[in-house]
């Protein structure tokens, strides 16, 4: 017993440096540096939620830009009309068919879908721009729009696809939220189940069953791919000077 007590007493003093390590109170910086080590520069990756509507996708995306500083939201272009509260530039920049296709065109989308009558859009430009500098960027699309980052810019792209836990919980939560008619409730549950067969196309699949357990599987996979070897483009620096100090 004495012994059992002793290896106790031991471990919860080895462990107690890290007890703030999963802390949602821990700032990003200080949370990420306890990972990786220190400082080292990385590109940027492309972090896309796609799920049916209403199985939490777009809530999961405002947890994420809350605690992360380094993320940054992809604002696509739309050719639908604003919905009451959005603003455009920050929701969505809402644009004519006409300036859409303009876009097309040049090759100024990374990607673009039309979903219910309406176009969406990727602007580029930002994108890589933000890559460059190291920071991340959270995308909302659907799975077309998946599959054509997945074609141009496969090894910059995490896919997470979010499944509900049941089929009533999925309309619940559409009716709930009380954006639609029940026309168009109707036609995104006809479309849920044809969103849902592409789930294996994705790299990883969450079921939201609790918004926060979900919340923190995204924060998990996202702290993953971020410490992968070919991200970090300052690790070879690192090293050398951790062998220059031998």
């Amino acid at each position: 017993m004495g012994s059992r007590m002793a290896g106790q007493a031991m471990l919860e003093k080895t462990m107690a440096p890290l007890q703030g390590l999963s802390g949602r109170d821990l700032p990003e910086q200080d949370m990420q540096r306890r990972l990786d080590g220190g400082e080292v520069a990385r590109r940027g990756l492309m972090l896309v939620l796609s799920s049916p509507s209403g199985a939490g996708k777009t809530t999961l995306s405002r947890l994420l830009l809350e605690r992360y500083a380094s993320i940054e939201l992809s604002v696509s272009v739309t050719t639908r009309k604003p919905r009451p509260g959005e603003i455009d530039g920050r929701d969505y920049h809402f644009i004519d068919h006409a300036r859409f296709d303009a876009m097309v065109a040049r090759g100024d989308l990374l990607e673009w879908a039309q979903v219910f009558g309406n176009r969406y859009g990727t602007p580029r430009a930002p994108v890589e721009r933000v890559l460059s500098a190291g920071r991340d960027v959270l995308f909302d699309i659907d799975w077309q729009g998946t599959q054509q980052l997945r074609e141009k810019g496969r090894d910059d792209l995490v896919s997470v696809f979010v499944l509900p836990p049941s089929i009533p919980d999925l309309e619940a939560r559409l009716r709930t939220r009380a954006q639609d008619s029940d026309d168009v409730i109707r036609a995104r549950m006809s479309k849920a189940a044809d969103e849902m067969s592409h789930w294996a196309e994705y790299d990883y699949v969450v079921i939201n069953r609790e918004v926060l357990h979900a919340f923190e599987a995204v924060c998990a996979i996202l702290a993953a791919e971020r410490l992968k070897r070919e991200r970090q483009t300052g690790l070879s620096a690192f090293v050398r000077s951790l062998q220059a100090g031998l």
